[in-house]
């Protein structure tokens, strides 16, 4: 089975900083993109951040200049520095790893997905 799990989430104010990090684990023979996702009540899911095997990234555009995502390959982890938090920033964050399983095709994981508070 493929593992994915989200960790750092927590309370920040509007103006601070929090670090997200994921984390990919189990029968895993290879790794692709790697992606950041929120969703907030009443709104679809959307993409934040996504960064490539090779390291190339993007970003939506309320996030850019203030997030940036990073992976550690060996470790098969990556993470979400955000700055500059908003109150708009307010979501669960969900980390999707597109894997390919021993014995299966190219596959999307999911985490269980990390609560983001920004308030004062």
């Amino acid at each position: 089975q493929v593992h994915v799990v989200e960790s750092g989430g927590g309370l920040v104010q509007p103006g601070k900083s929090l670090r997200l990090s994921c984390t990919a684990s189990g029968s895993i023979v290879s790794l692709s993109a790697m992606e950041w996702y929120r969703q907030a009540p009443g709104n679809l899911r959307e993409l934040v951040a996504g960064i490539t095997h090779g390291g190339s990234t993007n970003y939506a555009a309320s996030v850019q200049g203030r997030f940036t995502i990073s992976r550690d390959n060996a470790k098969k982890t990556i993470t979400l520095q955000m700055n500059t938090c908003q109150p708009e920033d307010t979501a669960v964050y969900y980390c999707k790893v597109e894997a390919k399983e021993i014995g299966r095709t190219w596959d999307d994981y999911w985490g269980q997905g990390t609560q983001v508070t920004v308030s004062s």
